[in-house]
């Protein structure tokens, strides 16, 4: 199997702190790959060393067949790199930007122009070619900042929380050029906070406080959770979460925007035992109903189990 990164007990602490706690884990060529987790998780921090800009305090990597360490300037001349905070000049157009960004890497002439006109058909560009940056909205920033990641064609692509304070259409037009662009066997590697994105990804890392607790296909992360979920919606639910909560049957529970998601060992009988709980509560205006785990479901769960 080909890899495009391979990570051994990464670790980088910032004095007493440890951002990244020795973890270790591969990206399969071609593959999109998530890492998926709260701020402050570690996330940035790990991809800012992959792409070499950050040296770690100890393991080893290697992407794109270079190593971490030793390697960085090859690392980044070889790979795409999307930041929280877009590399735009605004005092500059779209296309000076794209012209500039691809001659950093040492495109020029024909070259420079086929690759120039492939990004804004990809990022659907065109007609604000001549715009300049400071004037554009937040979307067409975004879509401008990857296609100055991706104007030399990298083989991959690295995205930190590129959907980041857009709107879930912006969103979900994003992930379409994601797609477009990973089509050509391109490695893609995304963090991300948003648990409905890291669906898009073929396989994906749940970190917390810089620890890796899981890491696998989405449905398979679910099929793993050895529970059955449920969903209860109740009026005054705050309330009445405190009190389910605490009963013995519940394995975990959490407020899933006004309801109630309650994880039981496979095979129980929740809606029949909860529902004669609650009952006795005084509680008779509730809806209880089996649901399919859920990737947040997933991740509570470990983080409850972490103390997190």
């Amino acid at each position: 199997m080909d890899f495009s990164v391979e990570v051994v007990n990464l670790t980088k602490e910032f004095g007493d702190f440890v951002a990244v706690d020795n973890i270790t884990f591969s990206v399969k060529k071609g593959e999109i790959f998530g890492f998926l987790g709260p701020n402050g998780a570690g996330k940035s921090t790990t991809i800012r060393m992959l792409c070499g800009i950050l040296s770690p305090s100890s393991g080893s990597g290697m992407v794109a067949g270079y190593d971490i360490v030793n390697e960085q300037n090859k690392i980044k001349s070889s790979i795409g790199y999307m930041s929280q905070k877009f590399s735009l000049y605004g005092d500059m157009t779209v296309i000076e930007n794209l012209e500039f960004f691809g001659s950093i890497y040492g495109l020029e002439g024909n070259s420079l122009r086929e690759r120039i006109d492939y990004v804004l058909e990809l990022t659907q560009l065109f007609g604000r070619k001549n715009d300049r940056v400071d004037f554009l909205p937040g979307g067409i920033k975004q879509r401008l900042a990857l296609g100055s990641a991706i104007i030399h064609d990298p083989e991959i692509l690295f995205l930190d929380e590129p959907t980041s304070g857009v709107d879930p259409v912006m969103r979900r037009n994003f992930w379409d050029l994601i797609y477009d662009f990973s089509a050509n066997g391109r490695t893609i590697f995304v963090t991300t906070h948003y648990l409905d994105e890291a669906e898009h990804c073929d396989r994906i890392a749940l970190i917390i406080a810089g620890k890796i607790i899981a890491c696998d296909l989405p449905q398979k992360l679910k099929d793993d959770l050895h529970h059955d979920v449920y969903t209860l919606h109740v009026p005054d639910f705050i309330k009445v979460f405190e009190r389910v909560s605490q009963q013995s049957f519940i394995d975990e529970a959490a407020i899933f925007g006004s309801d109630i998601h309650l994880l039981c060992s496979r095979g129980f009988n929740l809606k029949k035992e909860l529902s004669f709980f609650l009952k006795n509560q005084g509680i008779t205006n509730f809806r209880i109903e089996k649901i399919a785990p859920t990737l947040e479901d997933v991740f509570v769960t470990h983080a409850r189990r972490l103390g997190v």
